[in-house]
């Protein structure tokens, strides 16, 4: 089985090789990264990793009418890759696909749901954890607490990135899930979450989130680590979002990801292929140089924007601000009763 990861980065070179590492340990077999306007030498990365046939790298230099990330999914379209794969996902390097049934590979993914032909992984939303310098460790043991698993608000707790089964159902690329369904293989298509429950018949066209509440987390979840150290994430908030012009991140951004409520360690099972794996990256010297600028970039990036008065202020605003607290029941029912009347009012 032939497996596709396919991402857009800049300026994730810290992060590349734990993330490529723990996707491989999992079963994926190939990956398509595209990279665009890089200062940290991510892009000389992703070259070095192409020369030792780890993935494809394929530049992604601007200007794009809708941003970087799906400016690079239309070049991934049409890319061989994404023909010869069995199975596609279109993830971020902050996000990490645990799959906790079976041996946690995705032939134990499939095998556990052999019907279906699409897997809505949602997130679970993983905190800043009080981490405030940026440190050269793994994402996934710097932050271990998350978002408890039945949240109702905010709605993106419930938001998932999809596993396809490339059996020409769509005939486009998603950032969440495949687009443009083609009417006459829908009805060979089920749509299921990350239990393995069947999905309503909608979704095999349209959603971006599964059942808010439902905890659909047994099989296999989303990982997603959108705010790492308050140091790294002044960074982030610099460059901006990959599908969309910077400045966009805010305290609103950081507010409504900074769930720290719940221990979830389902991740550690994979520490021992992830570490194999990142062995064998860390014996290519040139990769390691790399990966070392990266992180000093990294880390005289977030001293430069501290001296600027703005992201000063955002760095005290973040220190100020605790944990976000799961809202009770009660209000979470509420938000979700305003929600649904704005969506019928405004369709």
């Amino acid at each position: 089985m032939r497996a596709l990861a396919i991402t857009s980065v800049k300026n994730e070179g810290p992060f590349l090789l734990e993330w490529l590492a723990h996707h491989r340990a999992i079963g994926f077999t190939d990956f398509l990264v595209f990279s665009n306007d890089c200062d940290d030498g991510t892009d000389a990365m992703l070259d070095r990793l192409q020369e030792i046939g780890w993935l494809t790298h394929v530049p992604n230099p601007g200007p794009w009418k809708e941003g970087p990330q799906w400016a690079a999914l239309k070049q991934a379209d049409a890319h061989p890759l994404v023909a010869q794969a069995d199975w596609i996902a279109v993830i971020d390097v902050d996000e990490f696909v645990t799959i906790k049934t079976g041996d946690g590979t995705l032939d134990a993914l499939i095998e556990a749901v052999p019907q279906a032909t699409a897997f809505a992984m949602t997130w679970r939303l993983f905190g800043n954890c009080g981490v405030v310098a940026f440190e050269d460790r793994p994402v996934t043991q710097q932050f271990t607490r998350c978002a408890p698993p039945d949240m109702l608000w905010p709605w993106r707790a419930s938001m998932f990135k999809t596993l396809f089964a490339n059996i020409g159902a769509y005939a486009k690329l998603g950032v969440h899930r495949p687009r443009a369904p083609q009417d006459d293989k829908l009805a060979g298509t089920l749509w299921v979450d990350g239990s393995g429950r069947k999905l309503p018949p909608h979704y095999q066209r349209q959603k971006l989130f599964t059942p808010p509440g439902s905890a659909p987390y047994d099989f296999v979840q989303l990982n997603h680590y959108p705010l790492g150290s308050i140091e790294g994430y002044l960074v982030k908030y610099d460059r901006g979002r990959s599908n969309r012009r910077a400045g966009d991140f805010d305290m609103s951004y950081w507010v409504e990801r900074n769930f720290s409520e719940v221990e979830d360690d389902s991740i550690r099972r994979h520490d021992a292929g992830t570490q194999d794996a990142l062995t064998e990256l860390s014996a290519d010297p040139e990769l390691t140089r790399l990966h070392n600028a990266a992180v000093l970039w990294r880390k005289e990036r977030a001293r430069t924007l501290l001296r600027e008065e703005a992201y000063r202020g955002l760095f005290g605003r973040l220190l100020l601000c605790p944990p976000s607290r799961p809202l009770s029941p009660q209000a979470a029912k509420l938000m979700v009763r305003l929600a649904k009347a704005a969506a019928t009012e405004n369709p």
